[in-house]
């Protein structure tokens, strides 16, 4: 057996363990950014809904104060 059929599977072994190693760096990384985006996500749903909360209460009043100055302009 010659020296290369020998260091050959080591070096493909040893390139395998590698690119399992930068696998597993970026599944780590992924996962903790897709996380990070899950919680990001959760946040902006509830901005969303308490700001849907307040334009419709903004909205009741203004159209409350418009009935109010009719009713005004009406009796005048």
């Amino acid at each position: 057996m010659s020296e290369d059929s020998i260091l050959k599977p080591n070096t493909e072994i040893n390139q395998l363990e590698e690119k399992v190693d930068e696998l597993l760096q970026r599944y780590h990384v992924l996962k903790t950014e897709n996380k990070s985006l899950k919680i990001k996500q959760e946040s902006l749903v509830k901005e969303k809904a308490k700001l849907l909360a307040k334009t419709t209460l903004a909205k009741t009043k203004v159209e409350t104060m418009i009935s109010r100055l009719k009713a005004m302009e009406d009796s005048a």
